[in-house]
């Protein structure tokens, strides 16, 4: 088609301009309507889309798009056929400044023949509008977007979100952050305590005001699937046998309907040893089934052992943050065997040790204090050995100069 128009001849005699104009509120592209015109065909060339072909409306001379993000700018072109004659006219649309993507047609959306340089509003400044734009969605009902201002942006520079339900489009959809996040006085984010009205599709737009420079927008299109951070499975369970360990959990709740095919899970199992205190770490990549269960082998004894999960798009996505640990095993069931082994061996070295310090303690006194050696009488017999002692002839221990009186006594017949 697009070759087709290239290669038509161009008409013999001047055609009137078909004065375009583009509502990129709306997404509408409008012109002047001609006589024994036929139905024309539209298009919008997108930088990262490609062309998006439309049909003119039945007896009317406009087109409406599908919305697309135009911070990049676009190419907006009608094809038709006046008295037989093809026609054709190009728009370029650019990223203007000072005014949101769906405030009413400005001066700069015009033809670029009625466009004249005394407009009040030029495409803002390169650079100036909000960048690193994201958003997330997390416990299932609240979100966060946040933003950095551009790198060309005026320091007075304040931004605004407007945000967009793609499947209704009335001026009521169109609701402004409620709660903005500051940083130094200019709005960086904007954080949603209700996403109930949140559809699957979602179109934000970042406007920005300064008093001297005219600031560009910057529009995204995102789905909640693609904003959604899954949340940890709750109600984590383990029962354990002799043999092995039956792992259970159940199904996050999603802002994004999601079946349990939609699902796969990450276990993060932790056995903590006593050799080494970080212990060891295993993942297990599970996918999602209707009763979410996994039989880890782990027969006993069984030492102490946590078990965390998160959860992921299986279709694709970041993973969610990790669920709190459980924990489960028994440390006095940790190398129950080897303990006694250790117990044993070191009841029989303090036993060893005693008996050495009391063995080196005897042997010491006995050299400190050796036995009296006794006389042996080699001559008489041991038996007939008489051991009473005769007073009469033990001498006392009196001095010389003492006298003693001797009394006598005999015994008369």
């Amino acid at each position: 088609m697009t070759q087709e128009l290239t290669d038509a001849p161009s008409p013999s005699s001047p055609t009137p301009g078909l004065d375009l104009e583009f509502d990129p509120r709306t997404m509408t592209l409008r012109w002047n309507c001609q006589e024994n015109a036929t139905r024309a065909t539209c298009r919008l060339s997108h930088r990262e889309m490609g062309d998006i072909k439309v049909n003119a409306e039945a007896e009317s001379c406009q087109c409406t798009f599908t919305r697309v993000a135009l911070h990049g700018g676009a190419t907006l072109k009608v094809s038709t056929t006046v008295d037989g004659a093809p026609v054709q006219e190009e728009l370029p649309f650019s990223n203007p400044g000072g005014q949101t993507a769906w405030g009413p047609p400005c001066p700069p959306c015009r033809h670029p023949g009625e466009k004249n340089d005394t407009d009040p509003l030029f495409p803002g400044a390169e650079g100036t509008a909000a960048r690193n734009f994201s958003c997330a969605i997390y416990n299932a009902a609240f979100m966060n977007c946040t933003w950095a201002p551009g790198p060309a942006a005026p320091s007075d520079v304040q931004y605004s979100l407007y945000m967009r339900q793609l499947k209704a489009n009335s001026e009521s959809n169109e609701t402004e952050c409620p709660h903005y996040t500051p940083d130094s006085g200019t709005h960086r984010g904007c954080h949603l305590r209700d996403i109930s009205k949140l559809k699957y599709r979602t179109f934000f737009l970042v406007n920005g005001t300064s008093w001297g420079t005219e600031i560009q927008f910057f529009d995204l299109i995102l789905s909640t699937r693609e904003m959604e951070q899954i949340s940890p499975p709750d109600n984590i369970s383990v029962q354990c046998n002799a043999s092995h360990c039956v792992l259970q959990w159940n199904q996050p709740r999603t802002k994004t309907y999601l079946t349990y095919l939609d699902f796969q899970y990450q276990l993060g199992i932790r056995t903590q040893n006593t050799e080494r205190a970080r212990g060891d770490n295993s993942v297990i990549n599970v996918s999602g089934e209707v009763h979410n269960l996994y039989h880890l082998p782990s027969p006993e004894p069984r030492g102490p052992h946590s078990l965390r999960i998160r959860a992921a798009d299986s279709r694709g996505g970041p993973w969610g943050h990790w669920s709190r640990p459980v924990e489960f095993g028994s440390r006095g069931q940790e190398g129950g065997l080897l303990h006694v082994y250790l117990l044993v061996v070191l009841g029989t070295l303090v036993c060893a040790l005693v008996l050495g310090f009391l063995l080196n303690r005897s042997h010491g006194l006995r050299r400190l204090f050796p036995p009296i050696p006794q006389v042996k009488d080699k001559v008489t017999p041991n038996d007939q050995v008489d051991h009473q002692v005769d007073w009469a002839h033990v001498t006392t221990g009196a001095g010389k100069d003492d006298l003693e009186d001797v009394l006598t006594v005999q015994e008369v017949n």
